[in-house]
């Protein structure tokens, strides 16, 4: 089994342990098994899949951060990060309407980071 911390600053979001973990890393999906090679990389905004023994899952919307995983523990440590119970899905969907709405008011980069949160939170709280 695996030790998972999924860590924001406000608190710890997830402690526990668990079978395998997904996420998308800079360079593209990996999953974390025990035994893994130890391993350090940059989070992209993605949902994070948190398997248990069973096959029950958690889903996390993660938006970007760091994963680390050494010795059948991951940490994943990120400034915004929620579980599927704690999204709020008609906020998401506002959220995406107004970076929509607004297009031609922010600069690309900042309408596509807009985007691109409210989309991992709407998937995220569908699954």
């Amino acid at each position: 089994m695996l030790q998972v911390e999924l860590v924001s600053p406000e608190k710890i979001l997830f402690s526990g342990e668990a079978e395998m973990v997904v996420a998308r890393t800079a360079g593209g999906d990996i999953a974390f098994q025990p035994g893994h090679v130890p391993f350090i990389g940059t989070l992209a905004d993605h949902p994070v899949r948190i398997l248990f023994a069973g096959g029950q899952e958690e889903m996390v919307a993660v938006h970007e951060g760091f994963v680390e995983c050494a010795h059948d523990r991951v940490t994943i440590l990120s400034d915004i990060a929620e579980l599927s119970s704690q999204i709020d899905v008609n906020r998401a969907e506002a959220a995406r309407a107004r970076a929509e709405a607004n297009a031609d008011q922010l600069d690309e980069s900042t309408r596509e980071a807009a985007l691109r949160r409210a989309q991992v939170r709407i998937q995220v709280a569908g699954s």
